[in-house]
């Protein structure tokens, strides 16, 4: 008898496992505390991943398999995974585990341990989803440097991804993204979201009464969110036929309450296996190919992040074990407590932390240049930041919120992944977003009661930073704009930010 663990994050309906129904094989999902709580999770995100096992436990069970499954609140739940295993093991007299390969450091070092504390051998396959192994990054860079779009344009090629018949992009460019920088003002109509409003009042009680502590708005009542294969497939048919279109033209743009735009939404499916990378390409461009109309700067953006970014973070992750602890800023200040509970008075940061509060998600622009941003403009500890990333957003799993936290966000890696921090004063905010107008502060004012925080700052970053980061080139005009500046602007620029820093949680 064989033990077949699957993760939470493995919902690959597709993987070979399947193909085939063999009675000498149990296959085993869990509902584990060790899992709810290594960090404080969003409801949502618990919620979800509970609900889909389930539905997925459910399909393998009606498809002929053998599932045991363990509940959050089962009395014979030891809530970890080797214990599980071990009585597991006994009960059905197995004498192997077989196991996917995980996709986070915490989980893979845990799985490896099994054999010792199982007294059995244990089998590790891969997770049949990604398009590269966790070590081909790594191998392509050869410890050059990190560039996603050396990376990208690979990845391109080697799958045959936007090419024309003689090789060469479409369109005669690899990257549009120059194109898809448009704040958005109501020029075209917004689709509604194909939300699913799934009723999980039940199962919340179970997670409540087991004691999971979580963050967040839970939407028992109508979570809205894919929670099997074919919801996962109408929302990517959805987007295709909505939003597509649009998306790479908004896709950084904040709008004040409008936490959708023209996104996707699929990071969640995508990052628990129910869809594979691969079909969500290939939807893309076959749309594409069979409506000229398309913008091909949309599909070509949306592309990159599937193919080109999230590959590559993966890539990073597995090439740099030291990530969870690089701190090359030196960064140590706690997170402001309206990262909790989004009361602040700057409106962007609100609607943001709200937003992703009430709905477990964020769009990329919002997480890099609004929470990130501050975050980074303050000083706070990459270790908060990285912990407030991972628990609050239904879509992150370690092996992709790190890199983008750690390298992209906090640039704790000194420049690792991004050649030069993400950081800006208001102007860049007001120029992508419509939040200015709702917020307490004057974004054109930089010094003086009521001046919008971000822009003394901008500036306090690059004063208190100018030894490790002023011979940047990406850094040039900045810095020779702040070397312009005549001594007493400088010092109010200092004096305004060292006042906001000594009361950050009055912001």
């Amino acid at each position: 008898m064989q033990l077949r663990l699957i993760l939470g994050d493995q919902l690959n309906a597709a993987h070979s496992w399947y193909r085939e129904r063999r009675d000498d094989v149990v296959y085993v999902l869990m509902e584990t505390r060790s899992e709810t709580d290594y960090v404080r999770h969003h409801a949502q995100k618990v919620l979800a991943l509970f609900a889909a096992m389930r539905r997925f436990a459910e399909a393998l069970q009606a498809a002929g398999h053998r599932v045991h499954y363990l509940r959050i609140g089962d009395a014979a739940n030891r809530h970890d995974f080797a214990a599980n295993l071990a009585w597991l093991a006994v009960h059905y007299g197995a004498t192997s585990v077989v196991c996917q390969l995980a996709d986070e450091r915490r989980v893979d070092a845990l799985l490896a341990s099994l054999p010792q504390q199982l007294g059995l051998p244990l089998t590790q396959v891969d997770s049949e989803h990604f398009y590269t192994t966790r070590d081909e990054a790594a191998r392509l860079f050869g410890g050059k440097g990190w560039r996603m779009e050396t990376f990208y344009r690979r990845m391109r090629q080697q799958h045959g991804v936007l090419l024309d018949a003689a090789g060469k992009p479409e369109g005669g460019q690899w990257n549009y993204d120059a194109a898809n920088r448009e704040p958005y003002r109501g020029e075209v109509a917004l689709a509604p979201w194909p939300f699913a409003a799934h009723d999980l009042s039940a199962l919340w009680q179970e997670i409540v009464d087991a004691g999971v502590q979580t963050l967040g708005a839970p939407q028992a009542g109508a979570l809205p969110w894919p929670l099997t294969r074919r919801e996962a497939r109408a929302w990517l048919a959805d987007f295709i036929q909505q939003r597509l279109r649009h998306f790479g033209r908004y896709q950084d743009a904040l709008v004040h309450g409008e936490a959708w735009l023209f996104h996707s939404g699929l990071s969640f499916a995508l990052n628990s296996k129910m869809l594979s990378p691969h079909e969500v390409v290939q939807a893309a461009e076959a749309a594409w190919r069979s409506d000229p109309t398309l913008p091909l700067a949309s599909v070509e953006g949306f592309i990159r992040q599937i193919l080109g970014w999230r590959e590559y973070v993966r890539g990073v992750y597995w090439a740099r074990p030291d990530f969870g602890s690089v701190n090359a800023l030196q960064h140590q200040r706690p997170l402001p407590r309206w990262f909790w509970d989004g009361d602040t008075g700057m409106a962007c940061v609100a609607q943001a932390v709200q937003g992703s509060l009430q709905h477990a998600y964020a769009h990329h622009i919002q997480r890099l240049m609004v929470t990130g941003n501050i975050a980074l403009l303050l000083g706070c500890a990459p270790d908060e930041v990285d912990a407030w990333y991972l628990g609050i957003y239904i879509d992150a799993f370690e092996w992709v919120e790190q890199p983008n936290t750690r390298g992209m966000s906090q640039w704790a890696d000194g420049g690792f992944m991004a050649s030069k921090p993400y950081v800006s004063g208001g102007a860049y905010l007001a120029r992508m977003g419509d939040h200015c107008a709702q917020c307490r502060y004057a974004v054109k004012q930089k010094t003086g009661p009521g001046a919008c925080p971000f822009n003394s700052l901008y500036w306090h970053f690059l004063a208190r930073h100018e030894a490790k980061l002023a011979a940047n080139p990406r850094l040039a005009m900045p810095y020779a704009s702040w070397r312009k500046m005549d001594e007493g602007a400088r010092q109010a620029l200092l004096t305004q930010a060292e006042a906001y820093l000594q009361d950050v949680d009055s912001l």
